[in-house]
């Protein structure tokens, strides 16, 4: 704990048998206290290794359910255990554990109640090896949502992710997509609440294990992301009406 606030770390995993391990080695588990794997019908023997690591709580989806709906399994099992900040981790090593300790104590300390691990603050995503083409679109995207939600984020699309527990009973999380414009959609509806968000700079790595979806996937995302920054801008400005919000 800290400060007296649980703090559970979420793992949405699909085929991360190869990097769970070492993603489940440097979470800070003296501060820790409960750690939530998700596995997403996985071909490989993701949840037998987790459960090798002694990973207490391991949820296995029957059906593939997407990324959003993984995420939807983590954080209804983090509120299931009265979880007070909840960390979004993925097992696939790309992003580094080592952070989980700053991202919640800013959210302990009442500081914010969302903080995101940015690739792009600093030099942490081409230096870590993103491609250039997808950087470019995360920044071209970035910037339209910036102007059409009134942010200055530096990006919106890290998958790396802390929430006090009083967000995730705020936002409708369980009524968003279950693919990858998942993300989106929930920092829109937590924006449109009202709720400051933090960034802290993180490195990443990217390699041929870990996670990636391939151009026509990026494309539907990358369509899903700028429809969440209109809807957004037409409800703000009062001009329309989306069940997003509500």
């Amino acid at each position: 704990m800290i400060k007296g606030k649980k703090v559970t770390v979420v793992l949405p995993a699909y085929n991360a048998a190869l990097t769970i391990e070492k993603t489940y080695q440097e979470i800070p588990l003296d501060l820790v206290d409960e750690v939530i794997l998700v596995d997403d019908k996985s071909s490989d023997n993701t949840a037998e290794l987790g459960k090798k690591l002694g990973i207490k709580h391991i949820i296995i989806h029957e059906v593939n359910k997407g990324y959003g709906g993984n995420q939807k399994s983590c954080y209804n099992k983090a509120l299931e255990l009265n979880s007070d900040i909840v960390i979004m981790l993925h097992p696939d090593y790309q992003y580094t554990p080592k952070l989980i300790e700053s991202m919640s104590y800013l959210i302990a300390n009442d500081v914010y109640e969302v903080v995101l691990g940015s690739r792009i603050l600093g030099k942490g995503a081409l230096k870590g090896g993103m491609p250039w083409y997808k950087y470019l679109a995360n920044r071209v995207l970035t910037l339209f949502q910036n102007i059409l939600m009134g942010q200055k984020l530096s990006e919106y699309h890290t998958g790396y992710r802390a929430f006090s527990g009083n967000v995730l009973r705020a936002v409708n999380f369980n009524n968003l997509s279950d693919d990858f414009v998942f993300d989106n959609q929930m920092l829109g509806q937590i924006c449109f609440a009202g709720y400051e968000i933090a960034e802290i700079t993180c490195p990443t790595k990217y390699f041929d294990e870990a996670s990636s979806i391939n151009l026509k996937r990026s494309s539907i995302y990358g369509l899903g992301v700028l429809w969440v920054s209109i809807q957004y801008f037409l409800q703000k400005k009062g001009l329309a009406k989306f069940n997003l919000f509500q």
